[in-house]
């Protein structure tokens, strides 16, 4: 393969903060042309910059795309935008539903125009139904969902996972519609309208949970188990204190318990009638937890580490943030990579986790400066010269002109 899986493919990016933009980005590195169209003062994930590295999860979203600002309230920028939609093969955004057909470029008025046109929509709790209108963010379809309410201890109140989960999700299942209804198009001819709703998205995560909910006694199941199985149904399944730190273990199988009393010099318990299988050991969880607890807390988690992959259990230490941007197998895999940024100085910074065989590694290119590609995208792509997009801005349909800082 000598071309990238979307080379040739034009979307048009109107996404902000995390979901549609990660939707945009994961096409952008799999070769499409991907345009992100920003608001004449950016979109807001931009002018987080204020704040100190507000403007490293830009840069991290937005690598290899293209930069124009166009005022889509403005009767001049929705002139470019629709000559720009006429060429397009995906267009994506996650405004709060309704607000693109209060400015009459709603999905049915664009497809109208340009019927190959995929039309893609994220947003927090769909595009219909009672919660349409809810204001969504990724800490409130957290709470809605109920990840919170299963997210900590029994004894404390409900926590929120610690990254921003249903955004991302939203933005993966957004890029897996948009990649569905182009593989529809080359049968039937014709783009759709597809969305996702990051509730939706999310409610899937809630699989062990929701199983001992309908499997179990339920006035017995705690809301939260801390870093216990969510479903109590497995055992060992918990993060372990070390010496320096913590160690995640846990036991899928009965051959990974007989391996995990090996590693821990315990051979004498293999067979013991109390945690012969994994129901006798959720029987005896508090025992089975104080068993590798007296073992983990006497190693570092490099040692913990060390004796875990020698026996095949499965276990991994507890890193800090630091020790994951430098992973040395992350960074040789190609998926994280230090970059010179030209915004936000030297800083690790993502590729795509899709790997896809014999097609060419993804070109890198930094995010782009706010109306950087003006010149390229309405000068290059729809022919107009200098003077006409100065006639545009002066009407305000463009965003201010770019020059290099």
């Amino acid at each position: 393969m000598t071309t990238r899986p979307l080379d040739g493919i034009l979307v048009l990016d109107l996404g902000h903060i995390y979901q549609a933009p990660y939707a945009g980005f994961l096409m952008a590195m799999a070769g499409a042309t991907v345009i992100k169209i920003e608001p004449p003062n950016g979109e807001p994930l931009r002018r987080r910059a204020m704040v100190a590295g507000g403007s490293v999860p830009q840069a991290m979203l937005n690598s290899n795309k293209l930069g124009l600002s166009l005022d889509l309230k403005n009767p001049r920028g929705q002139e470019v935008f629709l000559r720009l939609v006429d060429r397009a093969d995906v267009l994506i955004e996650n405004f709060s539903p309704g607000t693109m057909e209060r400015l009459g470029l709603g999905h049915e008025v664009l497809r109208a125009r340009n019927p190959r046109l995929v039309y893609a929509a994220g947003s927090g709790y769909g595009q219909t139904g009672p919660d349409r209108n809810r204001l969504a963010m990724d800490l409130t379809v957290q709470a809605a969902v109920g990840i919170m309410h299963t997210t900590g201890f029994p004894d404390g109140p409900p926590t929120k996972a610690g990254p921003t989960v249903c955004d991302f999700l939203g933005g993966t299942h957004l890029y897996g519609a948009i990649m569905t209804a182009l593989f529809a198009r080359e049968r039937s001819g014709r783009g759709s309208f597809v969305e996702v709703a990051m509730q939706d998205a999310s409610y899937a995560t809630l699989a062990s949970a929701i199983g001992m909910h309908f499997g179990g006694n339920r006035k017995d199941v705690p809301p939260r188990t801390g870093n216990s199985h969510a479903g109590l149904a497995m055992a060992p399944y918990n993060v372990y204190p070390a010496t320096d730190g913590w160690i995640a273990i846990i036991v899928v199988t009965e051959d990974h318990w007989d391996r995990l009393l090996r590693a821990m010099g315990q051979e004498a318990l293999i067979g013991d009638p109390r945690f012969r299988s994994n129901l006798d050991r959720v029987t005896h969880m508090a025992e089975v937890d104080r068993l590798v607890t007296d073992w983990t807390s006497r190693h570092t988690r490099a040692e913990l580490e060390a004796l875990t992959r020698q026996h095949g259990v499965p276990a991994a230490p507890v890193r800090t943030l630091e020790e994951v941007l430098n992973d040395a197998g992350m960074h040789e895999r190609g998926m994280l990579r230090w970059v010179d940024h030209p915004e936000v100085g030297r800083v690790v910074l993502p590729s795509t986790p899709l790997r896809i065989a014999d097609a060419p590694p993804p070109d890198f290119a930094p995010s782009p400066f706010l109306n950087q590609h003006e010149p390229e995208i309405l000068g290059g792509m729809l022919g107009l010269d200098e003077a006409e997009r100065e006639a545009i801005r002066a009407a305000g349909g463009l965003g201010p002109r770019f020059s290099a800082r």
